[in-house]
């Protein structure tokens, strides 16, 4: 698979433009309000267990990624998977981007070189409604787990990284 997605550690100066992406529809119905998210960025980005990356592709950015250990936090859907295990979030930034197949191929990419990193397991957990978040995840290589109860009485479809055909057209994303 060509590496064609560069995932440039976050630095105070991409606020803005966080801000701006985490205000667009598509990721405000899934992510917290853009202030309230850029404060939990910004209590990591020094460092922590979280790996904030901007998403490259041809010399823009154009996505978030971000991966940390599964059970840093309390997280009782993430039960039963190895300590090593690392899970991942992501947005793309502009919708315009959105069926294009950014969001499938850097997901691949980016946990693939986690796998390669050491990693044992890569996990995804999206709310079982978002349904082209799902359609983008299982054409990344991603196969549904279950869905589990997450706290809070939210739910979460767990998902984890088994690699896929680079050729696999996207559904959806």
């Amino acid at each position: 698979m060509p590496h064609d997605y560069e995932f440039i550690k976050v630095t105070r100066e991409d606020y803005p433009m966080l801000r701006r992406w985490l205000a667009q529809p598509h990721v405000h119905q899934w992510w917290g309000a853009p202030e309230a998210e850029i404060a939990m960025i910004d209590g990591g980005v020094d460092g922590g267990p979280t790996d904030m990356r901007i998403v490259w592709f041809e010399n823009q950015p154009i996505a978030y990624v971000q991966d940390y250990p599964a059970h840093h936090w309390p997280a009782p859907h993430f039960a039963g998977f190895a300590c090593g295990a690392r899970s991942m979030d992501t947005f793309l930034g502009d919708p315009a981007l959105m069926g294009q197949g950014h969001a499938r191929r850097y997901l691949r990419q980016r946990a693939e070189q986690l796998l390669e990193g050491g990693c044992t397991t890569i996990l995804i957990d999206p709310d079982p409604t978002n349904d082209r978040a799902i359609a983008t995840y299982r054409n990344a290589g991603f196969v549904d787990v279950a869905i589990r109860g997450c706290g809070h009485g939210e739910q979460a479809l767990v998902m984890e990284f088994w690699g896929a055909d680079p050729n696999t057209q996207d559904l959806d994303e």
